[in-house]
């Protein structure tokens, strides 16, 4: 029989912040409870209605098991401070709380939310403050109704608060209005958990909202795979499965979706594409752009042999003839990729060229996809080289949704020359901007090993203009002598080539450990990790090795790794604060990794300097420094010495980095690589997977796991193909204009 019981929260025993489980302490007028439940956003000091039934617990004895609850303002002073300093409201601690209710008495919430700037009568709070505990206390109503309302839908107060944060007040009437919206601002809510939701308010299975959300569902997520497009047969086909409705209907929808300027259908000899449409356009424009840079031959550098002789001299080096050639290539064409493997010379090509543009006073600007990267470049010329995201000064459009660049055609990049690194890593829509962005008559220089995995997001760049055969391509293939002493580098040109690698010489840098089953693979690199490199080898375990792993989840993958890793390296202590995140509880000294592109987020220096700008990227890693819970955020000091505070709202942005997928790992160098290597699916266990993880390596490569899982990798030359157009458009516009 369901009863209804009133009392005020004492203590909270334990709660699970992902799905708002908890075990609580109730106090009631007539005695102490021990309430069980998902009470989602429920904090000690609370006073509550719950709605529940009797059980008996074989070990804790009687217990309420809630069904529903409904919060009720505390009245009494002891409550109010117990509410008022739960974390509910930041910036409230103990002490403000207590000088609060000791001004206004049971009337400190009513002032908190109407009469706000009365707070400033109390010692230490400032109007601004005042003003700022008004807002976190509307926020965090506001979120616990969208919370409650969306527990009906099985949606979790993780997910909850991320889609507030994303539709903010008005929340829930444009989730009525279009619950599909979820899936295209929601990362991590899929088609199926909208369209379940959409299914509960009565939408039709026909609607054309859900068609027309479905299809670009399906395409978003082929963007997320790297694909540009698809071809309109599979489209049609996806949509088909996905909607449970006929062709005919998903045939409308994609024309309605065309009509709406949504998406671009593109037809040739052998092909019939769609594509989102912005995609489209990124694609189109970075031919076009590329094709007139390459078409105008911006006019050549003066350039002689006697001033690359110069250069050797006043840089003590002895250029190959690739390497000249390259030079060479790069300072009489508009645009130019150079590609190779480790050891090829791709950093002495780009210092040498440096040197020759400064000498004759060009303006030259250097980049790179990730922070690391731009901070290995700058350390490997000498010169300052920025992220890509920072070249081209990241911001906000005007009304703040949506990321935008001050550098464009109306403001291009001040240089002469631009050089880009790593440039496998670079994806369609970024490259669009960066060329956006190039002056009139600068050219472009883009460096990067072609045989690396391609960029994380939609589309096959380097590939596609390599393979276009209509830009100036120098592939280095040499392994310089003092590179040859590398077991990292001569085994990495070998798996390139098929070539099964040398393992366990002595006094080298490359490592296998034979292991059999998955849990002694997890054990041992544990153990790699933890004890045997840092005590036999002296690596720090935190800054200087890094797990790298070809999955999240099967096998040895992110999420076992991180778990067991960061037990051994970062055991949990009083003296370290702890904040639960969606996918793990962070701790204070953990290593983590931003999953996703944050333009607005600020950070500053951590030397002191008054050096502030905002935007932190997919990829960038660094370690917390501080969680604050009275405050609400997480401080993370990245590698490249920035500090970054997070609010615990959007902590979904990061996760524990001990061990990270190979794809994540792109575009960084680590002293120490320790890989798994166990038995997956073949689009896992490729060639150019293992490849690209072990050139990550600077000092040591360990490998651990099956031998003849090694084998396999070693032999399989797949590579899951994506579908771009990019290269066709290249070789169109090249033959179009030599007609």
């Amino acid at each position: 029989m369901h009863v209804s019981v009133e009392g005020t929260v004492d203590e909270i025993i334990y709660t699970n912040e992902m799905n708002g489980y908890c075990v609580l302490e109730l106090n009631t007028p007539d005695e102490s409870i021990v309430v069980v439940g998902y009470l989602p956003f429920i904090n000690e000091g609370d006073s509550v209605r719950v709605i529940g039934t009797w059980a008996i617990h074989p070990e804790y004895g009687k217990q309420l098991k809630a069904d529903n609850y409904e919060k009720k303002l505390p009245h009494t002073k002891e409550a109010l401070i117990k509410y008022l300093c739960s974390g509910v409201i930041k910036g409230i601690g103990p002490v403000t709380a207590s000088r609060i209710v000791e001004h206004f008495g049971e009337m400190s919430v009513d002032v908190i939310k109407n009469e706000p700037e009365k707070l400033s009568e109390v010692k230490g709070i400032s109007i601004e403050k005042a003003m700022e505990i008004n807002t976190a206390f509307t926020e965090h109503e506001a979120l616990g109704n969208v919370v409650m309302f969306f527990q009906e839908y099985g949606i979790s107060p993780a997910f909850s608060a991320r889609i507030y944060k994303a539709f903010g007040e008005d929340t829930i009437n444009k989730i009525k209005s279009n619950p599909y919206i979820l899936t295209e601002k929601i990362h991590g809510i899929g088609f199926k958990t909208a369209d379940t939701i959409a299914m509960k308010m009565g939408f039709e299975l026909a609607s054309e909202s859900r068609v027309m959300s479905g299809i670009k569902y399906v395409l978003i997520k082929a963007s997320m795979e790297g694909h540009t497009n698809m071809t309109y047969e599979k489209l049609v086909f996806e949509s088909e499965r996905l909607l449970s409705i006929n062709e005919q209907s998903v045939e409308n929808a994609v024309i309605s979706l065309m009509i709406e300027n949504m998406l671009h259908r593109e037809k040739g000899e052998g092909f019939d594409r769609i594509y989102l449409k912005h995609l489209y356009m990124a694609e189109l424009e970075v031919a076009r752009k590329l094709s007139v840079i390459n078409a105008l031959g911006t006019k050549s550098i003066w350039f002689s042999g006697k001033n690359l002789d110069d250069v050797e001299k006043e840089e003590k080096i002895i250029l190959a003839e690739m390497q000249r050639v390259a030079i060479e290539e790069s300072l009489q064409n508009g645009v130019v990729v150079i590609t190779g493997g480790p050891g090829t010379g791709k950093t002495t090509i780009i210092k040498s060229i440096i040197r020759l543009l400064e000498k004759e006073e060009y303006k030259i600007a250097l980049a790179a996809p990730t922070g690391r990267a731009a901070k290995r470049m700058s350390e490997a010329t000498g010169k300052e080289a920025k992220t890509i995201h920072r070249l081209l000064e990241i911001g906000y459009t005007a009304d703040g949704e949506e990321p935008a660049f001050a550098k464009n055609e109306d403001n291009p990049i001040d240089a002469d020359v631009v050089i880009i690194d790593e440039m496998s890593m670079v994806d369609i829509l970024l490259m669009n901007n960066l060329l956006r962005a190039l002056s009139h008559g600068a050219r472009l220089i883009m460096v990067g090993d072609v045989d690396q995995l391609p960029s994380v997001g939609p589309g096959n760049v380097l590939k596609d203009i390599i393979n276009s055969g209509v830009i100036k391509t120098i592939r280095l293939t040499e392994v310089f002598r003092q590179a040859e002493e590398s077991m990292i580098i001569l085994n990495a040109h070998a798996i390139n080539k098929g070539i099964f690698p040398n393992l366990n010489e002595k006094e080298k840098d490359f490592f296998f450990v034979q292991r059999r089953s998955n849990d002694d693979i997890l054990n041992t690199i544990v153990d790699l990790c933890s004890r045997r490199l840092p005590v036999n080898m002296d690596f720090d375990p935190i800054r200087q090795i890094q797990v790298i792993t070809p999955t999240r989840k099967i096998g040895v993958g992110v999420f076992q790794l991180n778990q067991r890793l960061q037990e051994a390296l970062n055991p949990k202590a009083p003296y370290k604060k702890e904040k639960a995140g969606l996918n793990c509880t962070f701790r204070e000294g953990d290593r983590v990794m931003q999953t996703k592109n944050n333009y607005n987020l600020k950070w500053k220096k951590a030397d002191g300097s008054d050096i502030w700008g905002n935007g932190v990227f997919n990829g960038d890693m660094g370690v917390i420094s501080e969680i604050n819970a009275e405050e609400q955020y997480v401080e993370v000091l990245y590698d490249d010495d920035r500090i970054a505070s997070y609010d615990f709202v959007v902590l979904d942005e990061l996760d524990l980095s001990y061990a990270i997928t190979v794809h994540k790992s792109q575009g960084s160098e680590f002293p120490v690589v320790v890989m798994p290597i166990f038995q997956a699916p073949p689009q896992l266990l490729s060639r150019n997977i293992l490849y690209t993880a072990i050139t990550r390596a600077k000092s040591l490569v360990v490998l651990t796991g099956s031998i003849d899982n090694l084998r396999q990798m070693v032999a399989n030359h797949r590579e899951t193909s994506r579908f771009s157009g990019l290269e066709e458009k290249l070789s169109k516009l090249n033959n179009e204009s030599a007609v």
